[in-house]
């Protein structure tokens, strides 16, 4: 081999690892991209679309943190990110990551479309030796390239944000997520995570929008420093505007004869004119991307000021666009889509014209929600102190939520029928890594309250969750509390299940000591669980003195907070493996709920002393002990009335002779509190 050959074939070794002559992506996708049969209408090179190019050179440039991306269907986004991910691994050789909204997303996203996309994209074949071959570096979950590495993984559990160290993220279909990935925060968030320490950092997000007030990708582009749509001129006045669908009432957008398709132009917001589609794409080249401040976006990708000035790019930009702007949808086909989507809503069926909505007009569905106003709420609170017991209440239960920094807590009392007043609301500063923070707790678990007879009442069952970064502390903390009604829970947030269902044992690893079987986990059904309660939130406000059954009593002293956290989530419609099913999610990402969730511990404590059982006779009892008719502010304190219940002799009669002798409560009795382990069954 001659001094010429080996120079070629070091030459061509290096070549991989040369710096490449900068360009934008949609510079580098006009080159290199390609568009597969399998995911494809047409094989065949690519060519962007007019709109399709300033939000590619947004994706490329160094400047922009993140990408956000609200978009009808049939607009081309996945084919963009596809396009992203092999200019980012080709050309600028940075680590990636995507998420899809489930593990099976990610593995068909995989096969369909990273896949074929670097089987035929020839520049990739010189980053991607792997490809066609049995490696660890081409699986399901990872492609290793020459210089970077991009990650595939499904969005619903938090460990799969976890480990990961990259320069550009993607969110795919974000609507499509759990707004709050397993109590340990939103997939934004998460995912952000990882990123962090980049040179350049890099977060796009795109989706189809989904339900109004609860859109992931709605609330990013409200937060966007500028949000862009794409104006056309019109091909009769020349004025720029955004192309929209319009309505009966207004007079732009898209308007047919009769029920005819065929006949739909769109009208100017500016001249009124209608202009067809053939009309439109005579102008659509000529279209730009205009903010909602006049900052807009030339054809080399650069921000301008509205006087035209080169202007620093924003930290972060929104972009929408919906089908009518793409050449492959014909207008009359969205036309006709609209009136078989109208037909079914006039019979009731709305569901089709809520996929039009979300997956043709690129908008958020706003649909009628069971929820609860925290004003209205407020308005009804009643001039009772905190920490102490109105007359009414008979019993007093806790929930408690474990925050990486505090713990949250609510004390409900209980009166008959589940009659319910807050009795206290507590927001401990902690650190339940911290023994000295659990002894806190278990002080505070031991107050006593006043109770308006004179009588003294302490918390009589509590509920703590387990969920979160504190699980094996909540269990210790839990085991060793022997004599108190203390429960460790876990919610299940799927219709049916019931507020008290099973418990299992767990193991329990506390300083490195494994403890087998060492508590019970109960179950609780957080979805039957609200729906109770928001039905108890309906309930017309009874006559002065009067006691009803279910009612919510309010305190005047509790905070606004509170308020806000119990009503921070709305019943709506989301579709399973099952079909659609009803679900409580929280009104915006981010909320906090924890009052919420605290009160739903707190019921299922009540469902532990088997309260919801109860019989007129049982309630009579139980006043008799807690509120007698000789009351005396210096008696003797009463720590807990279900305790005292319990001491009354088997043969004390009972107030009502047709309640059958097993209602009556003896001291033996363990399964008067609805524990069949004992009641101290956790």
């Amino acid at each position: 081999m001659d001094l010429s050959e080996i120079q070629k074939a070091i030459t061509k070794g290096l070549s991989a690892l040369a710096a490449p002559t900068p360009m934008s992506l949609s510079s580098w996708a006009a080159e290199h991209f390609y568009l597969s049969a399998e995911s494809s209408y047409v094989e065949q090179k690519w060519q962007a679309f007019p709109y399709q190019v300033a939000i590619l050179d947004a994706m490329s440039n160094d400047d922009i943190e993140e990408v956000v991306f609200i978009k009808s269907a049939r607009v081309g986004y996945t084919k963009m990110i596809l396009a992203a991910m092999g200019y980012f691994a080709h050309h600028k050789r940075r680590n990636q990551a995507v998420w899809q909204p489930t593990d099976e997303d990610a593995d068909d996203f995989v096969k369909t479309e990273v896949d074929t996309m670097l089987r035929d994209v020839a520049a990739m074949a010189t980053v991607f030796p792997a490809f066609m071959q049995r490696s660890k570096d081409n699986t399901m979950r990872k492609k290793g390239f020459l210089g970077s590495t991009l990650h595939i993984r499904g969005g619903k559990a938090a460990k799969n944000y976890r480990r990961l160290s990259v320069d550009v993220i993607y969110l795919d279909e974000l609507d499509g997520f759990d707004s709050d990935v397993e109590k340990e925060g939103s997939p934004v968030v998460l995912s952000r995570k990882r990123i962090e320490g980049a040179t350049f950092p890099k977060q796009i997000l795109g989706s189809t929008p989904k339900l109004k007030g609860f859109s992931l990708i709605e609330g990013r582009s409200e937060q966007a420093e500028q949000r862009f749509s794409f104006r056309v001129p019109c091909p009769h006045c020349g004025g720029e505007h955004v192309v929209r669908w319009g309505g009966k009432d207004k007079p732009f957008g898209f308007k047919w004869q009769g029920d005819d398709p065929g006949t739909v132009l769109h009208y100017c917001p500016l001249c009124g004119e209608g202009y067809s589609q053939a009309d439109y794409l005579t102008v659509w080249r000529r279209g730009r991307w205009v903010s909602e401040t006049g900052m807009w976006i030339d054809l080399d990708g650069r921000f301008r000021s509205p006087e035209g000035e080169v202007v620093r790019a924003p930290r972060s930009v929104s972009f929408w666009v919906w089908t009518a702007y793409s050449e492959m949808t014909p207008w009359s086909q969205i036309v006709r889509e609209f009136l078989s989507a109208q037909a079914k809503a006039k019979k009731g069926d709305t569901s089709e014209l809520k996929t039009f909505v979300n997956t043709t007009l690129g908008e958020t569905w706003e649909e009628d929600v069971e929820k609860a106003d925290h004003e209205q709420l407020k308005a009804r609170a009643e001039p009772y102190a905190l920490r102490t017991l109105p007359m009414g209440v008979l019993a007093v239960t806790a929930g408690i939520d474990v925050q990486d920094d505090r713990f949250e807590i609510v004390v409900w009392g209980w009166g008959e029928g589940e009659e319910s007043w807050p009795v206290d609301y507590q927001v401990l500063a902690a650190n339940p890594a911290s023994e000295a923070s659990w002894d806190q707790l278990d002080a505070y678990l031991k107050t006593t309250y006043p109770h308006a007879s004179g009588q003294v009442l302490g918390i009589e069952a509590a509920a703590i969750d387990t969920g979160g970064h504190f699980t094996h502390q909540v269990y210790n903390f839990v085991r060793t509390r022997g004599g108190q009604r203390l429960y460790a829970v876990r919610g299940e947030p799927a219709a049916g299940k019931p507020i008290k269902g099973r418990a299992t044992k767990q193991d329990i690893n506390y300083k490195g000591v494994m403890v087998k079987r060492g508590v019970r986990l109960w179950h609780v059904g957080t979805d039957t669980a609200k729906d109770l309660l928001f039905g108890r939130l309906k309930l017309s406000t009874p006559e002065p003195g009067q006691s009803m059954p279910g009612f919510v009593h309010f305190s005047d002293q509790l905070p606004v907070a509170f308020y806000e956290q119990l009503t921070a989530e709305v019943r709506v419609i989301q579709r399973t493996p099952r079909g659609e099913e009803h679900r409580w999610v929280k009104r915006k990402s981010g909320a906090r709920n924890e009052v919420l969730d605290c009160t739903v511990y707190a019921m299922f404590a009540a469902y532990c002393l088997d309260l919801h059982r109860y019989t007129k006779p049982m309630w009579d009892r139980l006043r008799e002990r807690v509120a007698p008719r000789q009351g005396d502010l210096l008696s003797d304190p009463l720590p807990g009335a279900i305790e005292q219940l319990l001491a009354v002799p088997a043969e004390a009669p009972a107030t009502d002779s047709s309640v059958p002798e097993a209602s009556v409560p003896t001291a033996h009795d363990d399964n008067w509190l609805g524990d069949t382990d004992g009641w101290l069954g956790r």
